[in-house]
């Protein structure tokens, strides 16, 4: 019995040493294995990142490719706001008459550009021509009653006549010069002249230089007093209004800048300043309206357009890049970058080899043209605000460096066919 339990505790140690000879290898075999597969999925991923790819000029010229650098953006501290665009009522103008008649005639068209003064339409009524007799009689009055006036005057100084009868004729004549003056002023509202021939008819005048946008009258209809029978307005000098809630009013103040792009245009930047902060709140809203003069405003603008602005609040600027230079591939984001003198380097050696080959090789190394190497660099974007998203780079480059800021997407569709049909690729 003692012998088989030492035959037992003999054979366990055995195995026990065993075991621990190899147990020790084994995971530090398999850690080697490990580190090595982490190896090689780092240098993949590496690989992945870093790709280029080769247009030719055909290429190239087809895929409207657009070239730039970095541009320095305010796109952290500023406010998002959003608002149309408004013309001021100084550039707004009702056209109406004091004086009812009948539509003659039109000389305009909504959306014509009309210059102030300038004629809009003629209108007709006997009233016209009883005004202008008026005037034309008052004035007749007035030329008579002046020179007996001043003869009543001479006589009464000399006591030849009644106190009496000269202010008679003074009253006569200052109760005339002031129905004359009364008339002229009329005629002067309603743009009647007060020539010697009384006329039925009357112009309606453009009170102000703009564009026609409303045509309220046509040929026989009643122009009525006070109703507006064309509007006008002067788009040059629109303005926007943004509504700023009240968590963020505390941060916007006169002189700010602003940056602005249409909701319904293109992504076009348009810039402006704030003049004036309104000191209530719209309607119902929280929200205060916050008036901004625009300072390139060469686009075409008409008001009630509206906007997507952000008001700069801040000083820091970033790093940023048109949304469209931004592709996305494996979860990641990329950038293209022109290779330094890679076309020039091409045609120089296509005209070395050109020398030490036949007219015919060299003829067709020619038409071949000029390539393009793009490298796609990996990077991490951030804040997007207006069209613009805020880029940090992964890997340096050149300072002089050409990034792909429109066709990035052409690129790398490009790069996806040449991986999948086995194309040029590093």
């Amino acid at each position: 019995m003692k012998k088989t339990n030492i035959l037992y505790i003999i054979i366990g140690l055995a195995a026990a040493i065993t075991l621990g000879y190899y147990l020790p290898k084994g995971n530090k075999t398999v850690e080697k294995e490990n580190h090595a597969k982490e190896e090689v999925h780092e240098h993949t991923e590496a690989e992945s990142a870093i790709k280029e790819v080769e247009l030719n000029e055909a290429q190239y010229d087809a895929s409207d490719i657009t070239l730039g650098t970095f541009t320095l953006k305010n796109l952290s501290d500023v406010v998002n706001a959003n608002g149309y665009t408004k013309s001021p009522p100084q550039n707004q103008a009702d056209i109406s008459v004091h004086l009812s008649g009948v539509v003659k005639s039109i000389n305009v068209i909504e959306g014509q550009y009309v210059k102030k003064g300038q004629l809009l339409a003629t209108l007709e009524s006997p009233e016209y021509a009883r005004l202008q007799e008026a005037y034309l009689t008052s004035k007749s009055n007035l030329e008579f009653l002046t020179l007996e006036y001043e003869r009543q005057k001479t006589l009464s100084e000399e006591n030849v006549n009644s106190k009496k009868v000269f202010q008679r004729t003074k009253s006569d004549f200052e109760i005339e010069k002031a129905r004359f003056s009364s008339l002229q002023k009329q005629l002067s509202i309603l743009n009647l002249g007060g020539g010697k021939n009384a006329a039925s008819s009357m112009p309606v005048i453009a009170s102000i230089s703009g564009y026609v946008t409303e045509v309220n009258v046509k040929i026989g209809s009643n122009a009525e007093v006070g109703k507006p029978l064309f509007n006008i307005v002067d788009n040059s000098k629109l303005h926007v209004d943004l509504l700023v809630y009240e968590k963020d009013l505390n941060k916007v103040r006169a002189g700010q800048s602003i940056r602005f792009t249409l909701t319904n245009q293109d992504n076009t930047e348009i810039k402006g300043k704030v003049f004036n902060v309104s000191q209530s709140f719209e309607n119902d809203t929280k929200s205060v309206a916050v008036h901004a003069d625009i300072s390139n405003g060469s686009q075409t603008l008409i008001p009630g357009m509206y906007v997507n602005a952000l008001i700069d609040v801040g000083t820091r600027e970033v790093q940023a890049l048109p949304v469209d230079a931004i592709v996305k591939a494996d979860g990641r984001e990329f950038i293209f970058v022109l290779e330094e003198n890679h076309g020039e380097e091409n045609d120089e050696e296509s005209h070395d080899e050109s020398e030490g080959h036949s007219h015919e090789d060299g003829h067709k190394h020619n038409e071949a043209g000029k390539t393009f190497h793009f490298q796609r660099i990996e990077v991490k974007t951030g804040t997007v605000q207006l069209g613009y998203v805020q880029v940090t780079l992964l890997q340096e480059i050149g300072k002089e460096a050409k990034i792909v800021l429109k066709g990035a997407y052409y690129i790398q569709s490009h790069l996806l066919k040449s991986e999948g049909g086995g194309g040029h690729q590093h």
